[in-house]
Parts: structure tokens; sequence; C-alpha cells
């Protein structure tokens, strides 16, 4: 069937700027999961290019129309994030009607429609992903942003009127294209099969190993439970001092484990703001986690050797190797913190496993949910199966 035309006009672009398309692919908003995609018109094996884009045609601060400013002002356009130079280029790019990546925007998708987290309600966003991590990642990003905008890009626009009108003046614009240059890797210039592909299948670019927190936070989507193998969850390190502070008796124990607490912040072990991370199969932050549950479990002796030792991992005994499989072995001490750190992370949801398992299990009720809700549903119940499975291993 013929291609809609923006599908018609990007492929006619492609020829125009030497980017080379495999005949066995296509361009196709048919037989995809959402908008336009990439399907295998015939077989595909491991290693057959797929595509390959020439540096030329990619769009970026070096190959933008406005580059020469760009560069010349480039000590002003400094920022924590580093990407004020490209996202200048894209907001010139996109009002400049003879732009030579017109056919490219055509295929974008709406941007008022873009559904990462950062574009949700407040209330809706703490409502729905409480307890998992991501609305606190979303409230720094967006006053890293609004500060970033405000601070150097607003004032450059205005600078320069007559290169940036004033429908591309807009924070929530600003917003929207952050979203999309942390969705797209720009310095991929071929692309090729890493399994076969059956004839009629969709080609998926990979994300990486990614959470689901961290998929929906800067990609909008996440992956259906258990299909995410790569999924964890995190207990945040100052729950676990305040796990361990809970059975401390009278002031005194509890100067002496924030003491403690200190200590392993000078070895840089822990931090207010840090998480230990679980997987499914394996803790990702073995050392850290070790050497906490290790110094706040000590005795008062223990802990005065250890403070004095050159080497401290260097006493490391087998059984108290953190690895998922060697939880049960561990410590009592170690197993108990442990455990009340999960309990305390598992209080931070606003809804508990069974509520969630019964929203999933349960097609028609499930299908009744908005699709924010089914994404941030997966997210959290993902999270609490790996919590639960580390309530069994301490028990």
């Amino acid at each position: 069937e013929p291609e809609p035309e923006p599908v018609a006009g990007f492929l006619s672009w492609c020829g125009r700027v030497g980017l080379e398309l495999s005949p066995k692919v296509a361009v196709t908003r048919q037989g995809t999961v959402a908008g336009y995609g990439m399907v295998a018109r015939e077989s595909l094996q491991p290693g057959e290019l797929l595509f390959a884009v020439p540096r030329a045609a990619l769009l970026s601060q070096h190959t933008c129309s406005i580059r020469g400013l760009l560069e010349r002002e480039r000590s002003a356009l400094q920022s924590q994030s580093g990407w004020v130079p490209l996202l200048l280029a894209l907001l010139h790019e996109l009002q400049a009607s003879a732009s030579p990546w017109g056919p490219y925007f055509a295929l974008w998708p709406e941007l008022g429609r873009l559904e990462h987290p950062m574009f949700w309600p407040e209330e809706e966003r703490r409502r729905l992903l409480q307890g998992t991590g991501v609305p606190e990642a979303v409230e720094k990003d967006l006053a890293n942003i609004c500060t970033e905008y405000h601070n150097i890009v607003l004032p450059f626009m205005e600078a320069h009127p007559d290169l940036f009108s004033s429908r591309v003046r807009s924070l929530e614009l600003y917003q929207q294209l952050v979203a999309l240059v942390m969705a797209y890797r720009s310095n991929y210039l071929r692309m090729v099969a890493t399994q076969p592909i059956p004839k009629g299948h969709e080609i998926f670019n990979t994300y990486g190993q990614m959470a689901n927190w961290q998929l929906i936070h800067m990609y909008g989507f996440v992956e259906p439970y258990p299909d995410n193998t790569d999924d964890t969850a995190d207990i945040q390190m100052v729950t676990v001092r305040e796990a361990a502070l809970q059975r401390t008796k009278g002031e005194a124990e509890r100067q002496v484990l924030h003491e403690r607490w200190d200590f392993l912040c000078k070895l840089e072990m822990v931090g207010e703001e840090g998480a230990f991370v679980i997987g499914q199969k394996e803790v990702l932050t073995k050392e850290e986690l070790t050497a906490t549950l290790k110094v706040l479990c000590m005795s008062a002796e223990e802990f005065r050797e250890f403070k004095d030792q050159d080497e401290w991992g260097d006493d490391q005994r087998e059984e108290d190797s953190l690895t998922i499989t060697n939880i049960p072995k561990l410590k009592a001490s170690w197993r108990q913190l442990l455990r009340d750190s999960v309990l305390l992370t598992l209080q931070t949801y606003a809804t508990d496993l069974k509520t969630d398992q019964d929203l999933l299990s349960n097609k028609e009720v499930y299908a009744r949910l908005s699709w924010r809700e089914q994404q941030a549903l997966q997210v959290r119940y993902g999270q609490k199966m790996i919590l639960h499975q580390l309530l069994g291993l301490t028990s």
C-alpha cells in the first residue's frame, strides 16, 4: 500500500542526503507498536546493515545553519547538561521554513503528546509513581531544565530575535525537546541487526540495560512484568540508616550509630541521596551494601579495630559475600537490618503488592486503566516483586 506523505517525503530526503537504507526494511506505520517504525520486508541475519547515516546528515550544533554562532558563543552556552547548543540548534531548525531537516521533523511524534512523566500532572505523577524514585528524578530534571532555560537559553534567543521567532521561545517546547534528546542517541551512524529478524517483524533499537523506572523516566514507556530482566528496586541508603536507628536504645546508642554512618560517608560507601540497587538476580551495589551492613552491625570492639585497618575490605569472609543466593547465609544481624530496610522501603509506596497483583491479574480491570496507570503499575509491581524476594531471603 502507498505510504502516507510524511514517509514518502522522508524517504526521498534520505536519498538526497545519502542515507543508506537496506532494501530488506521499510519505514512504515503498518505492523508497528506505536507510530512510525521499521519493519523487516525480508528475513535478516545478525550483522546485516539496516541503515547507515552520513555524519553530514546528522542534526547537531556542528551541522545546523547557525553552527558558526553557536561555536563563537560556546563559552556562554555551557551548562550542567551540556545539551544547550544542540537544543538551540533544534529550536532554530524547527522554525526555519527551509530547514534541510524538515522531512525528518515531519516524522517526529506530536510533541504535545509525549508520555514522559515530566509531562504528567504533578498529582498524577506522585499518586501513580510514589515510592518508585521517578517523581524525585523528574522534579530534579524539571528544576534543572527551568534554570537552564531561563538563565542561558532564553537570554540567548532574545539576543538573536532574527534567528529565533517568538513561537520557539517557550519553556514548554524546550522541555519537550529535552525529552526527545534524552530519548535519541546521535552518534550511532550504522545500525546493524544483532539477532535474526523474521520477515514482517518490527525492528527495535536496544535501550541498554535499564530498569523500568529508568525507561519511563527517560523514554516514556516500560516493559510489562516479567519481560524486563534488567529491572531493579532501590533501597535508599538513608533508609538503612533509619532502620538501624529504630533498633537503638537511648541517645548514646544513636550517637554511636551516627558515628559509624559518618565513617561510611568518609569511605564513600554511602551518601544522603544514594541508593542500594537490587536486581532480580544480583545486588548491583554489592560492595557498598556489604560495607554498610557490616559496619552498622559490628560490636564496639570490632568497629574500633576496623577503623584502624589500612585495607578495610581485606578480611571479608566468603559467607559475608552479598549476592542474592548468599543472602540467607548472612549473619542474622545483617539479615535483620536488610529486612527492616526492605519493610521501610515498601511503606513508601501508595499501594501494597496484593493490590497491584489484583489489578494485573484481572484483565478486564487492567484494560480499563489509563495508559499511564498501566505503565506506572508495571513499574511499581516489578520493584515490589524484587523487594518481596528479598523479604523471603532474609526471613
